[in-house]
Order: structure tokens, then sequence, then C-alpha cells
């Protein structure tokens, strides 16, 4: 219904994914071809992994431990437990360890979520106010974070430490969307520091160089694309979630690729996901 948050576990040759609003983990062996659909008891968005044990999910309550060989969740940070209006979404680890990631209400209420820092338990609310937190990913260095709320319809880009992840200075503007197709959604960036945006209602993933100029779109076969990961063993392909929330029998009928899950060939030079600190 509702595919998100992608990632890749370059130690166990597995892609990792979401359906937030059917409380799903996608676990998918590329080598193998073989799929594994765990059920969650919470919303989940985001999965990182800390050992080869354990992986840290943002959800609906805050981040859980998932012991990979039971699933079983422990809730270890929580962040909104009381707010049952609100969600996780988007986010991302950065190379020291700590998590960005936001929240927003479950029917997208105006400005309900925010976007947090976690640190090793310490949790920093970083941009309150948002509300529909993406796009969030950080430049080979460490130095620069990306983000968006995509209904104000801005990329933005913030200088952040290195060694923190905690920003230095304010956000500025990366490119302007405002009154473009689609919505702006989850993204990644490669080593080089390009940034690889998937634009929820156009299907497409947008490729931008470092200097905040749109270069190149790769079309999707599903017109809600949410959210690229660089997957396989050299980091060499792109793996893209969809969704089919909020479309009609027409517009399914229309767009009947709608919440699949995607390999785009196209050659990219993606990082692996740094693993969470506890």
């Amino acid at each position: 219904m509702l595919g998100e948050g992608p990632t890749y576990d370059p130690h166990t040759g597995t892609a990792w994914w979401f359906d937030i609003l059917g409380r799903k983990l996608f676990e998918y062996r590329l080598a193998s071809d073989a799929l594994q659909v765990h059920d969650l008891s919470v919303m989940g968005s985001v999965l990182a992994r800390v050992d080869d044990d354990r992986q840290v999910i943002a959800t609906e309550t805050g981040l859980h431990l998932r012991h990979r060989s039971t699933g079983e969740l422990e809730l270890i940070t929580p962040i909104e437990a009381d707010n049952g209006m609100t969600r996780s979404n988007d986010g991302r680890v950065h190379p020291c360890g700590a998590l960005w990631f936001g929240t927003m209400g479950k029917s997208a209420e105006k400005h309900a979520g925010a976007i947090y820092h976690v640190a090793r338990g310490k949790v920093t609310t970083l941009f309150p106010d948002i509300t529909i937190p993406n796009a969030i990913c950080f430049s080979p260095d460490g130095a620069i974070a990306y983000f968006t709320d995509t209904m104000a319809g801005k990329l933005m880009r913030v200088a952040i430490d290195p060694a923190t992840a905690l920003p230095t200075g304010s956000p500025e503007i990366f490119f302007d969307h405002r009154g473009g197709d689609g919505g702006i959604d989850g993204a990644v960036c490669d080593r080089v520091g390009m940034i690889w945006n998937a634009r929820w209602g156009a299907g497409c993933i947008d490729g931008y160089s470092a200097d905040g100029e749109r270069i190149l779109s790769l079309k999707v076969p599903a017109s809600q694309s949410s959210c690229p990961a660089f997957v396989g063993p050299d980091a060499d392909r792109l793996l893209v979630t969809s969704a089919r929330e909020g479309l009609s029998d027409e517009a399914l009928a229309a767009d009947p690729e709608a919440g699949s899950t995607f390999l785009l060939d196209h050659p990219v030079r993606g990082p692996f996901e740094p693993d969470y600190i506890l």
C-alpha cells in the first residue's frame, strides 16, 4: 500500500523495505530472488543495521531494536510514543552512526511532524512543524545534510558537523520544486555527491548534481515512486519503492504497477548504509 524506507545490508546481500500502512517489513535476497514478508505490530518506515544479530527500526512510537532471529521488537528510544496522531516516515543513518528521521501526521496533518537527530539514544529535535518529512540523506564527506518537507516543495541543504551529524548552520534551498510536477520524496546521495530523489506523483527518480541542478530523470513504471536505495554487492543498482495509497480504482487501472518495488539498471556508484550505533 505504501512502500517506503528501502535499504541494503551488504553483509547478507539483503534488501529491506516497508509497507508502512500495511505494517509489514520485506526482506529480499537479491542473489537467490527470495522474499520474506514480516508482520509488524507498529507502523515502521526506517531500518538500519546495528550488528549481525540486531537492527534498529524507526516506528510510530520511536526506535525499536529488532532481533533478526526472532523478529522480536524492543522499544529502546520512545519518540512521540504518546501521540497517536503521528507516525515515522523518511530517515537515514549518518556515517558517524547517528540517525536522522522524520515524523508526520497519519493523515498528513499540516505541521504535525518533525525531523529528529538520534545519537546513542539521545533525541534532539532539529526541525519542528514538518508536514511530510522526506529526502533525508548526507553528502559523501558527512558535512552536508539534505531534507525536505514535501508539502513545501523545497529540497533543503544544511551544513552539519561530520563527527556528530548535528547542524552547524541554517538550512538553505538546494532545489526549488514549487510549481513542478509531483512532489520531492525519498533520496540517497552517491559517492560523488549526486542526489537521487524519488518524485512522488511523477513516476521517476531525479538525479541532482552537488550544485543543485537536476541533470537527469529515470522513469519508474508507477506514478507514486517513493524512495530509492543503492543495492547489490557493489551498490551499483537502484531499488525503488512505490505506493498504491490514495489511488482510485480508475487510477489503479491506469497505474497497474502501483505499489510494486523495482530494480533500475542505471549505473550508479552508491555507498553502503552505515550501521546505527546504540
